[in-house]
C-alpha cells in the first residue's frame, strides 16, 4: 500500500495526524478531507473496519464514490477508539493499484496497530491530566500518590502490547540491523515494566498499610533463590558473587517476596560496591529465622545516609551511578517487615558494607 494515515475524524472534519505517503497522494499532517468524501465518515458512524482489494470488482464499492473520486483500487481502514469507549478516528492505507494480500491477516495485524494507537492517546491524555494535577500538588507525599497512580493504571496496559509486539515482530523479522533495534525495544520494555513494579511496591507500602506478603509452606526456597543469583550473574557479566547457601524445607514465607529480597540487595551491592570485589551472600537459619546477608566492599555509607537509607526516592552518593528510582532498600525493608523480621546494614571502610535480614520463617 502506497499511503498509510493516522486520521481524526469529527462529525465535521477528516485531518491528517501521521503520514507515510509514497505515491504522492498530496496529504501531511494537518492536510483536510471533505469528510463526505471518504469511507472514514462511514466508519466513524457503524465503527466496523473496511478492507478491499479491488474495488472495480467489489460489489459494494465499485459503485461508492470514495474509490472513484479519488481514483482507488485497494484500501484498508481500521477505527481507533480509546480504551474508555471514544471514536478518535482511523488508521487507513491506500493504494490505486489493486493489492494482494490476506484480508484476515492484515485485519488482525492493523486492528492490534490501531488498539496500540488508542491506548497511546488514552495515556497521554490521562499523563496530561496528571500532569495538571501535579501542578497543582505543594506537598512531595500527595505529588508522589499521583504520580504512582498514573504509573499503575496507565502504564502497565500499553507497556505489555509494547513488549507482547516486539516479540511477535522478533519472530517474523530476519534483517539484523531490524532485529537489534526490536530487541531494544523489547528490552526497553521489560526494563520499564521493574521500574513500574517497584513504584507500585512503593504505593502498596505507602498507601496500603505495607506491601503485601502471603506467606505458604515452602520447601525449594534455595532453588528459587539460586536461580535468582543465576540471573544477577547474567545481568552483571562482570560482577563476582559468592554464596553459601544452607535453606532447609518447610520455611513458612513468601518466597517470591524473598527472591525480591535478596534481587534488590545484591543488586544494590553490585551497583555501589567496589569494583573488582566480590559480593558476598550468605543464607542459613537461625533458630526459627533464616538469615540473608549480602556484603560487598568499598566505600562506606555516609553516617549522614544511614538515617534515611531505607526511604523511598534516595539514592546513595557513593559508587556507580544508580538507573533506578531509588526504591530498592525501601522495598528490601517492607518485605522485611511483612515477614515480621528486621533488615540491618552495618558499614565502615575496613570490612565494607553488609545487608542483614532475620526474618521468622
Amino acid at each position: 500500500m502506497g499511503f498509510a494515515a493516522v486520521a481524526r475524524v469529527t462529525d465535521k472534519h477528516w485531518v491528517t495526524c501521521a503520514v507515510d505517503d509514497s505515491i504522492d497522494f498530496g496529504l501531511m499532517p494537518g492536510s483536510q478531507l471533505d469528510l463526505e468524501t471518504t469511507i472514514c465518515h462511514e466508519i466513524r458512524q457503524n465503527r466496523k473496519p473496511v478492507i478491499f482489494t479491488q474495488a472495480s470488482t467489489h460489489p459494494l464499492f465499485s459503485v461508492h464514490h470514495t474509490p472513484k473520486l479519488y481514483g482507488l483500487e485497494s484500501y484498508v481502514s481500521i477505527p481507533i477508539v480509546t480504551p474508555g469507549g471514544q471514536f478518535f478516528g482511523t488508521l487507513c492505507a491506500i493504494d490505486p493499484t489493486p493489492a494482494s494480500f490476506d484480508e484476515s491477516s492484515v485485519l488482525k495485524t492493523m486492528e492490534l496497530y490501531a488498539q496500540l494507537i488508542a491506548m497511546n492517546l488514552d495515556l497521554h491524555k490521562d499523563l496530561l491530566i496528571s500532569e495538571q494535577a501535579l501542578a497543582q500538588a505543594n506537598e512531595a507525599g500527595l505529588l508522589r500518590e499521583q504520580f504512582v497512580a498514573v504509573l499503575g493504571h496507565d502504564l502497565r496496559t500499553p507497556l505489555s502490547a509494547v513488549r507482547l509486539s516486539a516479540e511477535l515482530l522478533e519472530t517474523r523479522v530476519d534483517e539484523p540491523s531490524s532485529l537489534k533495534l526490536i530487541r531494544a525495544v523489547r528490552q526497553s520494555a521489560i526494563r520499564m515494566g521493574v521500574l513500574i513494579e517497584d513504584v507500585l511496591d512503593f504505593a502498596r507500602g505507602e498507601l496500603g498499610g505495607g506491601i503485601p506478603v502471603r506467606p505458604v509452606m515452602t520447601d525449594n526456597l534455595q532453588e528459587q533463590l539460586e536461580a535468582v543469583l543465576m540471573e544477577l550473574r547474567v545481568v552483571h557479566p562482570r560482577a563476582v558473587i559468592l554464596d553459601t547457601l544452607c535453606i532447609p524445607s518447610g520455611l513458612h514465607c513468601d518466597p517470591e517476596r524473598l527472591a525480591q529480597l535478596l534481587s534488590n540487595l545484591v543488586d544494590n551491592a553490585i551497583t555501589h560496591g567496589a569494583k573488582g570485589e566480590p559480593v558476598e551472600v550468605r543464607i542459613h537459619t537461625v533458630g526459627q529465622s533464616l538469615v540473608l546477608s549480602v556484603h560487598n566492599r568499598g566505600v562506606a555509607i555516609p553516617e549522614g545516609v544511614l538515617p534515611s537509607l531505607f526511604h523511598p526516592f534516595r539514592r546513595l552518593e557513593v559508587g556507580r551511578r544508580q538507573e533506578g528510582l531509588g526504591l530498592g532498600l525501601y522495598i528490601a525493608k517492607q518485605i522485611c517487615a511483612g515477614h515480621r523480621g528486621t533488615l540491618e546494614v552495618t558499614s565502615n571502610d575496613a570490612h565494607g558494607t553488609e545487608f542483614v535480614a532475620t526474618l521468622p520463617c
